[in-house]
């Protein structure tokens, strides 16, 4: 019968016979995990004698002898003989240390499990009858996957004692444009603190004894300042609580990240970044828009759209090889707009907007320069949307214009 266990190899001798590509392998596992390598060959390849020649494993050009084993903690024997290997086996099995058999896992007495992790969980994968390491494999391997959607439980039942904050960008907002490490904290948490916007519908996927807070921003209306938003990341994190702040987009792309981090940092909670993609990006993309563009648009312009053009953002809306991309600008559109137009840009400039970026309700208004206010009245342009003005915004820069017409609105 076979039981799976976790050995702490940290700082311990770990026997390995036989010194070919398995062998380096395997070396390269066992010294992650902390273990003092000996290596018995007579020759090794030239990454474990890399090895041995900068002092960071002790190697024995030579056959096994018994004796190789006094103080070692574990063994390993992939020499390719199976009578050496059965040799080194029955030795270890004398000195009552545990030996895997790489060349026939099922006359070993220990086999070496398929490993993955997520934050602080280690899942093995070892077969009871006999040795499949393909099998074991592919069964980690659809582990590892469901434990990066963050749907297998991860949280601690003890609190720690010391909590933590993780910024993570969600994204434009459909679910699997998530990054791996953003699902991962995600099924870690103890608290989620969460936007209007970006990867909501992940939410639902989360375990009833999760705090949710909802501290979603909308036009003119912030019912959760600031302020209080980093108040309640520094409590929550301080009572031991595992913290993400889930936020649509990524975390320093107005995002008031900054802010955040200063609050955590200045409170001595420990706080990491998990960037997202921008909605400065993705939303465009989402309307076969790209935001460069080889012999069109070298250079990318990302503005606050509420806010009065800077001189920086009115000459990149002259330059015919910029775009300029404007979040959160509805309100402010006529403003932006008559800037524009006053500083020089031209009047033909292409304008995109792009509107509910990512979702079932997504369309994009085609436009120009001169008619764009008259274009968003006609057409009620809402938040959320994203503003694209530069060539890179043309209607037959990527499909002939009878398709890119078909696919929204102008």
């Amino acid at each position: 019968m076979i039981a799976l266990a976790g050995l702490d190899l940290s700082d311990r001798l770990v026997v390995c016979v036989g010194g070919g590509t398995v062998a380096e392998r395997r070396i390269a596992r066992l010294r992650a995990a902390g273990a003092r390598v000996r290596l018995v060959a007579p020759v090794a390849t030239d990454g474990l004698t890399a090895l041995a020649a900068s002092g960071d494993i002790e190697w024995h050009a030579r056959p096994f002898a018994a004796a190789d084993l006094d103080d070692a903690w574990f063994c390993h024997t992939a020499t390719g003989s199976a009578s050496v290997d059965a040799s080194v086996v029955a030795a270890a099995e004398a000195r009552r240390v545990w030996c895997v058999n790489a060349g026939h896992g099922g006359k070993g007495t220990a086999r070496l499990a398929a490993e993955t992790t997520s934050g602080d969980v280690m899942v093995g994968v070892v077969s009871t009858a006999g040795a499949d390491p393909r099998r074991t494999v592919a069964v980690r391997d659809a582990i590892a996957q469901r434990l990066a959607e963050g749907a297998l439980p991860l949280r601690r039942r003890r609190r720690p004692l010391v909590g933590s904050v993780a910024l993570v960008g969600g994204g434009p907002g459909p679910v699997d444009l998530m990054t791996v490490r953003a699902r991962a904290l995600l099924a870690e948490a103890d608290v989620v603190v969460h936007d209007r916007l970006g990867p909501t519908g992940v939410l639902a996927e989360i375990g009833d004894d999760v705090e949710l807070i909802d501290v979603g921003k909308r036009p003119q209306h912030h019912p959760v300042p600031q302020d209080e938003i980093n108040a309640i990341l520094v409590d929550r994190a301080a009572k031991g609580l595992r913290v993400v702040r889930l936020k649509g987009g990524d975390p320093f792309v107005y995002g008031r990240g900054g802010e955040e981090i200063i609050a955590c940092r200045t409170a001595g909670i420990p706080v990491e970044v998990v960037p997202g993609i921008s909605s400065s990006i993705a939303v465009p993309s989402a309307a076969g828009i790209p935001v460069t563009h080889r012999g069109v648009a070298g250079t990318l312009h990302v503005v606050n759209g509420q806010e009065s053009p800077s001189e920086a953002t009115l000459a990149a809306l002259r330059d015919d090889t910029a775009t300029v991309v404007a979040l959160m600008g509805v309100s402010a559109l006529p403003r932006f707009v008559a800037a524009a137009r006053a500083a020089g840009a031209p009047e033909d400039r292409p304008v995109a907007f792009v509107e509910n970026g990512h979702t079932p309700a997504q369309r994009t208004i085609r436009t120009t320069l001169a008619t764009a206010i008259q274009d968003a009245e006609t057409h009620r342009l809402a938040n959320p949307a994203v503003l694209v003005f530069g060539e890179v915004a043309r209607p037959d820069l990527l499909l002939p214009v009878a398709v890119a017409q078909s696919e929204g609105i102008g």
